[in-house]
């Protein structure tokens, strides 16, 4: 594993810089650069400087949002992390369960905890989830862009202009395509080969990991970008969005940063008719900004002392994450390291995908279950409201000496498509730094449920599948020791009885983890226009996933970078 010593590092104010590669174009630079007086300790902002759009989150949606508007326009654009191009536990995909497992100040990734007990993962970093996601590209179906309203023509524009900058087709391993044969076999079909679209069957999806296992983010979509109008800021954390509130209106004409030494900054908005703030931060990130700009439930914004500029109730409402449980099957023979190539789309209303982690090494402390590893806290085998950062450390202390068997497998994964749980996000301090209260309530709608127990059942007949047959044929007492030691080794085999409906909801519950695709909080209709313009406010905009009411495609990064562009 190529990761970085602490002693390749320089660090300037806490702040990690590695080497000159990390500004890979002109135009990046630390936040602490915006202002022209080192010295002064007061709220600064450059005179000359005002910006036709600020884009707040350099993320999935920012970054090609703000490489497009840039072309004629002049655009801040603010990210509270670091830069991805020289950081090795984000470029390699040997490297992904790292950076989630980092959960350093200066990590690309953050980590919470919901209130359901589930740990999850939030992106601190410029390109956002595509720098710490498993890279699965694929579209919306077309039924999902008619019912958000996109236009055909662009969004079938704006899809190819991203697959030509960072997209590849995967090299399947053999177990990817043992479970894809499998899932043809039992009849999820037909087989619609390599495709980036969204149709009934089983598929081969792109990629954003190259040939090299080499990541290609979402921050590389500014490399199109016109140099002279974008400004980048890296470790810039936007506190709170300005208002002038004399009109009928309130109308946002700034906003209130902090660079990477904890000073503040104002950036303001040009004068000129249209300019506005566009808000990008990620289905936790904007209504948490919202919220602590005095956009939100009246009540809850008073309980924090933070200045109404807009009651609107449903600001952080509607948070959905998509469930998922994952299978693991131990293997005669080790099994390739790979996150998600192929996907069962069913008309169950689940996705079925698959991984395998690291276990080829003689080396234990190399081996890791990638999408479904303890240590980034998916610890499947303790149910959610039982997890404790101590379990995590727990895992990494017996993990050297856990036997080869519990890592030479992979895994079969599936997600609930539209999960019809809800819950929401809520203030605990007025710190943009510290993650809100999250709540997704997981399963307790009874469809989302029934739906997890019919995947379990899927899941179970492609077990049974010839396809699969070299992979399912192991010893009695290979599998007796792995049930034995399922909890220490965070494995779920699949359950002996799944005729039992009752017992494999319970199952759904106990080993529940997340694919990272929650969404809401800032739905149209309820906090934006159809055009995503914040209601009620002007020269504000929210262009991310907290405005979908359902997660689009198997995954939504292709939808979101395309929301963007």
């Amino acid at each position: 594993m190529h990761q970085l010593k602490e002693s390749d590092k320089g660090s300037v104010h806490g702040v990690q810089y590695d080497h000159p590669a990390q500004y890979r174009y002109p135009f990046i630079k630390p936040a602490s650069s915006f202002s022209p007086d080192p010295s002064s300790s007061v709220l600064t902002r450059r005179p000359a400087s005002s910006y036709e759009y600020i884009i707040v989150g350099g993320g999935t949606a920012g970054c090609p949002l703000a490489a497009t508007l840039s072309r004629n326009y002049t655009v801040l654009l603010l990210e509270r992390g670091g830069t991805p191009f020289a950081n090795p536990n984000v470029s390699l995909m040997q490297n992904f369960h790292i950076a989630l497992a980092d959960i350093s100040p200066t990590s690309a990734s953050q980590m919470f905890i919901s209130t359901d007990g589930v740990f999850n993962s939030r992106a601190r970093v410029l390109g956002g989830g595509t720098c710490i996601n498993a890279g699965f590209y694929t579209r919306a179906s077309t039924s999902y862009i008619k019912s958000v309203g996109w236009d055909d023509k662009l969004v079938n524009e704006s899809y190819p202009w991203i697959e030509k900058q960072i997209v590849h087709r995967p090299d399947l391993i053999p177990w990817q395509r043992a479970v894809r044969d499998s899932l043809v076999e039992i009849g999820i079909s037909p087989f619609n080969g390599f495709t980036y679209d969204h149709i009934y069957g089983t598929k081969v999806g792109g990629t954003i990991f190259d040939r090299f296992g080499r990541r290609h983010t979402a921050a590389e979509l500014l490399a199109s970008a016109n140099p002279k109008n974008l400004h980048v800021l890296v470790h810039a954390t936007v506190l709170k969005i300005e208002f002038d509130k004399t009109g009928k209106q309130p109308r946002a004409i700034g906003v209130i940063f902090k660079d990477e030494n904890g000073k503040k900054h104002k950036a303001i908005l040009s004068k000129r008719s249209g300019s506005e703030i566009i808000v990008s931060s990620g289905a936790i990130g904007s209504p948490h900004l919202l919220l602590l700009s005095g956009i939100g439930p009246k009540a809850e914004l008073e309980k924090f002392n933070i200045p109404v500029v807009l009651d609107n109730k449903f600001v952080g409402k509607g948070m959905s994450d998509n469930p998922l449980n994952t299978i693991f099957v131990p293997s005669k023979t080790p099994v390739k390291q790979s996150l998600i190539q192929t996907v069962g789309i069913t008309k169950l209303g689940v996705y079925i995908e698959a991984s395998s982690g690291f276990g080829q090494s003689k080396d234990s402390i190399h081996w890791d279950h990638g999408i479904a590893s303890a240590e980034i806290g998916q610890l499947s085998t303790i149910p959610p409201k039982q997890r404790t950062h101590e379990a995590i450390h727990d895992y990494r202390r017996r993990k050297r000496n856990l036997p080869h068997e519990a890592f030479k497998g992979g895994f079969i994964l599936e997600k609930i498509a539209r999960p019809l749980s809800t819950g929401q996000i809520s203030l605990i301090n007025k710190n943009i730094d510290d993650n809100p209260s999250i709540t997704f309530n997981y399963f307790s709608h009874p469809a989302d449920l029934a739906r997890c127990v019919d995947g379990i059942r899927v899941v179970e007949k492609i077990l049974k599948a010839k396809h699969f047959a070299p992979y399912a044929q192991y010893d009695k007492d290979v599998v007796e020791k792995l049930l034995n030691l399922s909890v220490e080794a965070n494995v779920n085999l699949i359950p002996k009885h799944t005729n039992d409906t009752k017992s494999l909801e319970q199952f759904c519950k106990d080993t529940l983890i997340t694919i990272w695709h929650y969404h809401g909080g800032c739905h149209v209709g309820k906090v934006v226009s159809p055009d995503y313009k914040v209601l009620g406010v002007k020269g504000l905009r929210v262009i991310d996933g907290s405005t979908f009411t359902e997660s689009p495609g198997t995954n939504p990064q292709a939808t979101v970078m395309m929301m963007g562009r």
